[in-house]
């Protein structure tokens, strides 16, 4: 049930000392919403998608844990959880860019078979989509309260760009999707290799910015909480 995946996720993220623990606080969060749509009726089929959440949870539980192969993409975002540098943002970022641009397109595939197509997943996986973007509202909320210059970024739009670049990851996740289905098991291994590390040199750039936007998060950061554990709690909300 997504109830014992939201508990795992938010166990997690209690657990971290650092800031490996921000991005399990806020996949906690966006798992909960998904199980009140599901329990609202907001997907075709809600018994689906909530295997697919608890699937899709799996994919980062596993890196996390170390049980089998860390993909190079989550090893770039755990490697730098404890790098004080990074703004709150970057963080939750790599975990984002390591989940939705390399787990996302994968976990499609994996449940494909149920149907026999990706068709069938389709309506819901956008769906998805929507509570993304009524979820985004409260984590603005949560992030400002940590984050100074989050409020002034949410007034100035940064809510809808990042909106945006979500969609335009899953969207993208999506077509990876159609691309591993469509292979032999042979060449769906080689291309995953080389999704993960395409991702990874995304990893690489979201720590890694070059000037300015150093300049600017070496600003944003002066501005933000230094307690990780805080800034979890933060970014947990009601869930904490």
């Amino acid at each position: 049930m997504l109830t014992a995946t939201i508990e795992e996720l938010r166990s997690i993220a209690l657990a971290a000392s650092d800031a490996s623990g921000h991005f399990p606080a806020l996949y906690a969060r966006v798992t909960e919403r998904v199980r009140i749509a599901a329990a609202s009726g907001r997907f075709e089929n809600a018994t689906r998608m909530e295997r697919f959440a608890e699937a899709f949870a799996a994919w980062y539980v596993r890196a996390r844990s170390g049980h089998g192969p860390v993909p190079a993409c989550w090893r770039a975002a755990f490697d730098v959880a404890d790098d004080a540098h990074l703004m709150i943002v970057q963080h939750l970022l790599l975990g984002i860019n390591a989940h939705v641009n390399h787990d996302l397109p994968q976990v499609v595939v994996e449940l494909a078979p149920e149907r026999g197509d990706l068709a069938g997943l389709r309506a819901d996986y956008e769906a998805v989509n929507d509570i993304l973007a009524e979820t985004l509202p409260e984590v603005v909320r949560s992030l400002g309260a940590v984050s100074r210059w989050v409020n002034l970024l949410a007034v100035r739009g940064g809510e809808r760009a990042f909106d945006f670049s979500l969609d335009v990851a899953r969207r993208q996740a999506w077509r990876s999707a159609e691309r591993l289905h469509r292979l032999t098991p042979a060449e769906r291994r080689a291309d995953v290799a080389e999704l993960d590390r395409l991702v990874s040199v995304l990893a690489y750039l979201v720590a890694n910015p070059g000037r300015p936007v150093s300049w600017a998060v070496a600003i944003g950061r002066r501005l933000e909480d230094h307690d990780p554990a805080a800034v979890t709690r933060s970014l947990l909300g009601h869930l904490a």
